[in-house]
This record gives C-alpha cells, sequence and structure tokens, in this order.
C-alpha cells in the first residue's frame, strides 16, 4: 500500500548530515516508485535538490530548525501535508511533532561533550530525549551508536534499528593520483593538478577533514604532526611534510589555533575551511595519508571516503571507528599524541602498508552502499505503518 512520507531535507547543505540526506534520497528515487515523498526544504534551496521522479514533490519552509518558534510551527506545516510519516535526518524534532515519525541519529555528541550547563542545557537535554522516546522508530548508523541510546537514555533494544552510512559514490570515480599504475585518464589527472595548484600545494600532505569541535581531537592531532615532522626533518620524502586540515573555521575553536602556537608549526599548517565537493574529493585523493583521531564518532563517514579514494588512513581505536574501518586502517590511541604520531610516522615511512592499506580500505569502503542503506530504511517505513 502507497503511502506519503514527509522527508525533513532542510540541512541537505550540511557537511555531514547533508551527505546522509542527498545521498538518501536519491537512492530512494531510484529504488521506491510506489510511495509519495515530500521533501521540505528552504525555498533558496530548490534548485539543488537535483531531478526527481514524479512520486517526489518538494514543499517550501522558511523557518531553520534552530528558531525556537520551529517547535510550533513545524509541525503544523507537517500536518498540512497530511502524512502518513514523517522522517527527521537528525536528532532535532520539535517538542509538537506529530506521530508518527521516524528519527535518525548519527551520534550523541551534543549531550556527551556539551561543557555547558544550566537551563539551555537542561532543555537541550530534554528535547533530545523526548524526540527520541517519542519516534515510532530510531535508525541509529553504527552498533556503538545504539549502545550509546541503550546505555545513556535507557532506550529499549527493538526500538532502535542500526542503518549503516555510506561514501558518496563519487568517491569511488577517481583513482589516486600518487598511484602511477592506475592514475586514470589525463584528464582527470590534470583536473587535481590545477585545483593544488589553485591553492599552491606542490609538497606531501596530512589531510583531516571534518568538524572541528571539541570531541574531533584536532589539537592533539597538530602536537602529533609537530612531532613527526620534527622526527623527519630531514628525511627526503617527507621534509616538507604539511598538514592541511578541511572543514570549520579554526577560529570556533581556540584550542586548535593555540596548539598549533605552542607547537611551532604555523608554516605547515593550512586551514581551508569548508571547500567544494569536487575540490575535497581531489585532496582526499592527492593526501598522503589522512588522519582522523577522533575521541567520538557516531559512524565517522570521513575515514571511508578516504578509503574509497585511495587514500591510506589512520584513525581512533575508540567509538564507532573500528567497527567502520575494520582491518583497513591503522588504529591509535586518540588519548595519547606519541601514539597518533607513531601511526602516522608508521604509514608514512612503511610503503608496503600503504599499498596494502589503500587495497583493504577501498575493499572495506565499498561493504557500505547507499542502496543498501535506502533499502533498509525503506523496510522500516513499512514496518512502522503496520
Amino acid at each position: 500500500m502507497a503511502r506519503k512520507i514527509v522527508l525533513d531535507i532542510r540541512r541537505l547543505k550540511d557537511f555531514g548530515i547533508g551527505t546522509y540526506i542527498r545521498n538518501l534520497v536519491h537512492t530512494l528515487a531510484k529504488i521506491d516508485r510506489e510511495n509519495r515523498y515530500v521533501l521540505v526544504t528552504f525555498p533558496a534551496d530548490v534548485h539543488d535538490v537535483g531531478h526527481l521522479p514524479s512520486n517526489f514533490d518538494i514543499a517550501t519552509y522558511a523557518r531553520p530548525d534552530t528558531d525556537p518558534a520551529d517547535e510550533v510551527a513545524f509541525p503544523i506545516f507537517v500536518r498540512s501535508l497530511s502524512a502518513d510519516l514523517c522522517h527527521i535526518p537528525l536528532n532535532r524534532v520539535p517538542l509538537a511533532m506529530p506521530k508518527p515519525y521516524v528519527v535518525t541519529i548519527h551520534d550523541m555528541s551534543s549531550i556527551l561533550y556539551e561543557k555547558h550547563s544550566g537551563l539551555a542545557m537542561s532543555f537541550r537535554r530534554y528535547r533530545f530525549e523526548r524526540g527520541l522516546l517519542r519516534a515510532a522508530r530510531i535508525i541509529a548508523v553504527s552498533g556503538a551508536t545504539r549502545r550509546d541510546l541503550e546505555h545513556f537514555l535507557g532506550i529499549p533494544h527493538e526500538r532502535i534499528s542500526v542503518v549503516y552510512n555510506a561514501p558518496d559514490p563519487a568517491f569511488f570515480r577517481h583513482n589516486h593520483l600518487a598511484d602511477a599504475r592506475a592514475a586514470g585518464p589525463q584528464t582527470q589527472h590534470l583536473e587535481r593538478l590545477r585545483i593544488l595548484e589553485r591553492y599552491q600545494i606542490g609538497y606531501p600532505f596530512l589531510l583531516y577533514a571534518g568538524a572541528i569541535k571539541a570531541h574531533k581531537n584536532v589539537p592533539r592531532l597538530v602536537e602529533a604532526f609537530a612531532l613527526v615532522r620534527e622526527q623527519l626533518d630531514h628525511d627526503p620524502l617527507f621534509q616538507e611534510l604539511r598538514l592541511i586540515i578541511i572543514g570549520d573555521e579554526v577560529s570556533r575553536n581556540p584550542a586548535v589555533r593555540r596548539a598549533v602556537i605552542q607547537s611551532r608549526v604555523e608554516n605547515y599548517i593550512r586551514f581551508l575551511g569548508f571547500v567544494p565537493f569536487d575540490t575535497l574529493r581531489a585532496f582526499y585523493e592527492c593526501a598522503t595519508v589522512f588522519v582522523f583521531p577522533s575521541l567520538y564518532e557516531g559512524f565517522g563517514l570521513p575515514p571511508l571516503e578516504a578509503m574509497a579514494s585511495g587514500t591510506p588512513v589512520v584513525t581512533s581505536s575508540v567509538s564507532s571507528l573500528p567497527e567502520v574501518v575494520g582491518d583497513a586502517a591503522v588504529l591509535v590511541d586518540p588519548e595519547h599524541v606519541f601514539d597518533i604520531a607513531r601511526g602516522i610516522k608508521e604509514v608514512l615511512l612503511n610503503e608496503n602498508l600503504r599499498h596494502d592499506l589503500v587495497r583493504r580500505g577501498r575493499e572495506q569502503a565499498s561493504r557500505f552502499s547507499w542502496e543498501r542503506t535506502a533499502r533498509q530504511v525503506l523496510e522500516i517505513y513499512r514496518e512502522v505503518g503496520k
């Protein structure tokens, strides 16, 4: 029986959530011609949705989910659409949200790593828990996230479904620039070189891509990089090694700037902020090593994106990351700068290990697919409607 499903896609342009929304919507469009979908987005973002089949409609709604009035205004808007089900793709559920709805939770960092206290934090936690407890089903992006929901919030196991994310398929389309045997068409090679030249990059570099928040552990990454640079100062291949950080503006996290100054590596680190998708993909492909020493991840998509791009990965041995990367990355203790540096140096100096990580990384990344994700989400829609 066909159903009318509302999908809130207002976060379409976000760094991580946007990847989830874009790929879920376009894959559902490929595999489901039975249900009717209404995508709720901002008026200015309508053209970013792309071409969709006739069973997909767009409804424009101007208020962001951070607006306090959205707690009531969005539920009223959803009711006006006469939907059978609504899918909120992140845990920011309005207080008056009508049932039934499905919510995807990507992590619990806003609760576990929030340092503020008082009424605002109490309200945030209340809304966080309430949105999950009232949901018809919770989609957790990893087994680690499901365990966190069970342990910290007491959500019953049977109300949570684990549905993994996946890298954007575009990350699989190019081959790694550093691999001469698989350099791909000359046009791809030249495209990547042009991007590097635009940023005046002609040296080997470590790459970090993601938000710059406290739990992302970027200050320790900076300190570990400083150690590696000191140890490889006279190495013929890596004496010009740099660290490139793609993500939020560094001004949002003063601890990162302090780490850079105290480690005396100001001239060897580049902060690029957010970059267009094709630029991000080129940086993934051209990086010598991708380093992601996060203290906590609900899923951890950037390491998989790097693996799909053919880049060896060093990442944390905690939270969901071992579950996601399997045996295809070098795992380090994110609490210890020397261990992060050890992992980086090990990959840089061991060519056989690098090639092995590239091979295993591509295999690991290919185990995750948006078609599998979308089919599992579609099955949840069906189960909720029974």
